[in-house]
């Protein structure tokens, strides 16, 4: 249902029907889930580079959850426990630091880091 909405309401269209991210609209600022909705479009469309443009860490993330949501089912189906990558030790404060510094990295206002922000 969600990807139907992202796919016909076309995010990368400038003042679309896909509302605009909150914090960027209110504080100026990227936050680390900025262009999400557009990165989401890419890839439903099988544009990778364009997706890993609009937010990198966001299509990782997308991809971690695919093999989370995979494990699970794994488990369901066998009924055994499957060990995936949020069972790590330091997976949660991992992906803290990884969130934190994506924040950070893209709003610096200096190349090459400028070009992060979206």
């Amino acid at each position: 249902m969600v990807c139907a909405a992202v796919w016909f309401g076309d995010p990368t269209t400038p003042g679309g029907a896909l509302p605009v991210c909150p914090t960027k609209l209110i504080f100026g600022v990227t936050c680390p889930g900025c262009g999400s909705l557009r990165a989401i479009y890419s890839l439903l469309h099988g544009d990778v580079p364009a997706a890993l443009h609009y937010n990198a860490v966001g299509v990782l993330a997308m991809g971690l959850l695919l093999v989370a949501f995979g494990a699970y089912c794994l488990r369901l189906w066998t009924g055994r426990r499957v060990r995936s990558w949020q069972h790590l030790r330091y997976s949660g404060v991992v992906v803290l630091v990884v969130v934190l510094a994506w924040f950070a990295i893209r709003n610096i206002p200096i190349e090459p880091f400028w070009s992060l922000h979206v």
